[in-house]
């Protein structure tokens, strides 16, 4: 096994795989983390650069800026503004968990994600050891540990066979759950609204606040005066995400 992976699965033992993975990120280096999904790849939120390299170690551009994962409820405020009641509340109840929240970012901070259009998504992973690394490092820029377009990582080797020494260090959570991807609720407008089905059913949300979901309370769109020539492509640029600061991907 690669001498960048070391054991972080154990609390009383994982102390030294921490200080490494923190002096790492000060650095401006990416790590990979396992979390409540899958396996992440990890960097400093407020270094462009480390961002930078985390999009280039998955080979994506910045027109898919990676979410941003937290380790505390207290640390929403700083990094989102206009939070309302509802988005807040949804927060309290499923946080750590499943559940991924667009907020406009607070315009102050001094960080660069990618094209997110003033927006930021935020979870809180339910993993120990990615808790206890949030909670010394701060807020870190996370997207699955991969490269695009291939098998996410359910194991730190999983991620090291893809991504090898783009990353300066594997902490082995041993394997993760997998499972369902985080569900993401948009609180950017005026209502809430899911726009991605996830680990957190409509239902569930809808016992903390009024949600809606994907396509709902929608004016439908007016027919087209003509149809298309046979055999026309489909329009391009369509946006493959569910709504800005957000990625499809199980690591939400």
């Amino acid at each position: 096994m690669s001498e960048s992976i070391v054991p972080a699965h154990d609390a009383n033992d994982w102390g030294s795989a921490l200080d490494e993975a923190v002096n790492v990120l000060g650095r401006g280096q990416v790590i990979v983390l396992p979390t409540d999904t899958v396996y992440g790849i990890g960097a400093d939120a407020f270094n462009p650069d480390a961002v930078n390299a985390l999009l280039a170690a998955k080979g994506r551009g910045r027109q898919m800026p990676p979410p941003v994962l937290v380790g505390s409820l207290n640390t929403l405020d700083g990094l989102a503004t206009e939070v309302s009641s509802g988005a807040r509340a949804l927060a309290q109840k499923f946080w750590p968990g499943g559940l991924t929240i667009i907020f406009r970012a607070q315009p102050s901070l001094a960080w660069d994600l990618g094209e997110t259009h003033g927006t930021v998504a935020l979870r809180m992973p339910d993993h120990p050891t990615a808790l206890a690394l949030l909670n010394r490092t701060g807020p870190l820029a996370v997207s699955s540990a991969n490269k695009t377009g291939q098998a996410a990582a359910f194991t730190a080797r999983e991620a090291f066979v893809q991504l090898g020494d783009s990353v300066a260090i594997y902490l082995d959570g041993g394997q993760v759950p997998g499972g369902v991807a985080s569900t993401i609720v948009d609180a950017t407008g005026e209502v809430l609204r899911v726009v991605r089905a996830g680990a957190i059913s409509i239902e569930e949300l809808r016992t903390v606040a009024e949600v809606l979901d994907l396509g709902e309370g929608l004016e439908p769109e007016p027919e087209l005066s003509q149809q298309p020539e046979p055999g026309a492509a489909p329009e391009s640029g369509s946006d493959e995400h569910a709504a800005p600061a957000s990625e499809a991907t199980e690591a939400e």
